[in-house]
């Protein structure tokens, strides 16, 4: 058996991982790139293997930079079955045909005023692709093994978001464990990782892996934001990935009006992706620590606005309230006609609340800039510029150590991938220090054969 790392390796996205052995091909995730515009590019080059031959494609979660590669590569000729769990399909139906919206929109905008260098503009994939792709899909349960040719796989809940998993591999005598992205035990909504199952090889996400999380009462800054904003007259904007952050963030927000401890200013979730996911959390309950009356309370202190026109006006109005909206890195969605239109007040404030990987809008803003260009053209930025911590539902490197540890056998080899270069080697040490495992941090497109 031998596994090729055809996406995130040396970057935090594009998750791709093809494992063969004897009769037996299996793309593991199947992701976009995101970031720089190097990274971006390489969504538009051929897939480095004949999509047509691969078997099967298996999911560990819905997030894009794990499965926003899909519509192409079914283009490209890729007709077997994609496995995931129920939740992850839901989800991915969601995110795909959003992210197939916003790609069209963009080549309508850029053809429009003349933008892009490509005449005409074309998305990468359209709605009618993204259709074409969920028909492949199949769920699979957590903790039922499945055949797929000589290959047997086993789905592991592992925190992060809604249907995420580790996904165990057995073929051709050997195992070989994909992390996926790493949960937290204390997140606020999502339940902890289950303990790391035996394996022979373990590939394990580094998005954190240089990072510790702050040991933060995360509600409490919240209300500092919040309150800080308020008393200005000014409007809170929070760009938030729409499944997980979004629903932390509206759990948090509940809870603090609950307590009348924030003033009673209006909330709005201007993301129509945002606010599917965040009924998804009442159909999956099993996942997640919400009971029924927080899971509603969460919901209804929320005015949702889901057409253009609701968030043109939304715009408009510039009494105080807090917009959530996408996309989290300001990398594209609403958020940014929001910021377009309001980051040149100082009364108002953009809070960050999660990782902004580099070449993005929001890790500029984070590291001082004063201006931000979308659609071809430049804006000021003289808002307030706040971080907040403790929302990320990613494990850092010592509970990433942990899960490994949390195995009864450790792995003969670890490989560590999805992480920019600091992150991936700094995660190497520690795993060589704390756990005593060999770990490798791979190249774009290296093999390794697994014996």
């Amino acid at each position: 058996m031998n596994i090729q790392f055809l996406g995130a390796a040396g970057t935090v996205t594009g998750s791709r991982y093809l494992v063969r052995h004897g009769q037996t091909t299996l793309l593991i995730d199947c992701g976009l790139f995101q970031g720089v515009k190097a990274l971006r590019n390489r969504n538009w080059s051929d897939f480095p293997y004949p999509p047509g031959d691969i078997d099967a494609v298996v999911l560990t979660h819905a997030h894009l930079d794990h499965i926003g590669y899909l519509p192409r590569l079914v283009n490209a000729g890729f007709k077997g079955p994609i496995y995931c769990t129920e939740a992850t399909r839901a989800l991915a139906e969601i995110l795909l045909k959003d992210s197939a919206h916003i790609q069209e929109e963009d080549a309508r905008r850029a053809n429009k005023y003349g933008y892009s260098k490509h005449q005409p503009a074309e998305p990468l994939y359209t709605t009618s692709d993204v259709d074409r792709t969920m028909a492949l899909f199949r769920g699979i349960p957590f903790d039922q093994t499945l055949s797929v040719q000589e290959a047997e796989l086993t789905f592991y809940p592992v925190g992060h978001i809604l249907g995420s998993a580790f996904i165990k591999l057995q073929l051709g005598g050997r195992s070989i464990v994909f992390s996926g992205d790493v949960g937290r035990s204390c997140d606020l909504i999502m339940k902890a990782p289950r303990p790391l199952v035996s394996s022979d090889y373990l590939v394990i996400e580094s998005t954190y892996g240089d990072r510790l999380h702050a040991n933060n009462d995360v509600v409490s800054e919240l209300q500092a934001v919040i309150q800080e904003t308020a008393e200005k007259g000014g409007i809170l904007m929070v760009p938030a990935f729409s499944v997980g952050r979004v629903q932390g963030l509206l759990f948090a927000i509940s809870e603090l009006k609950a307590k009348d401890l924030i003033p009673d200013i209006p909330v709005y979730l201007d993301s129509p992706m945002g606010i599917d996911v965040t009924k998804l959390y009442c159909e999956f309950s099993s996942e997640h620590r919400l009971n029924a009356e927080q899971c509603h309370r969460m919901c209804n202190e929320v005015q949702f606005v889901r057409t253009p026109q609701e968030s043109q006006q939304l715009m408009l109005n510039k009494h105080p309230k807090i917009i959530v909206a996408g996309a989290g890195m300001l990398n594209g969605g609403r958020i940014l006609h929001h910021l377009i239109a309001l980051g040149d007040d100082r009364r108002n404030t953009l809070m960050i609340t999660g990782y902004q990987a580099n070449g993005t809008r929001g890790r500029a803003l984070l590291e001082g800039a004063s201006q931000i260009k979308a659609y071809g053209k430049y804006t000021d930025i003289r808002c307030t510029v706040r971080q907040i911590s403790g929302l990320s539902a990613h494990a850092d490197y010592n509970e990433l150590n942990d899960w490994i540890q949390s195995s009864e056998t450790s792995p003969n080899q670890v490989f560590i991938s999805h992480g920019e270069p600091a992150a991936s080697d700094s995660l190497r040490r520690v795993i060589k220090d704390k756990s005593g495992l060999n770990a490798i941090i791979p190249e774009m497109g290296e093999t390794f054969e697994l014996k």
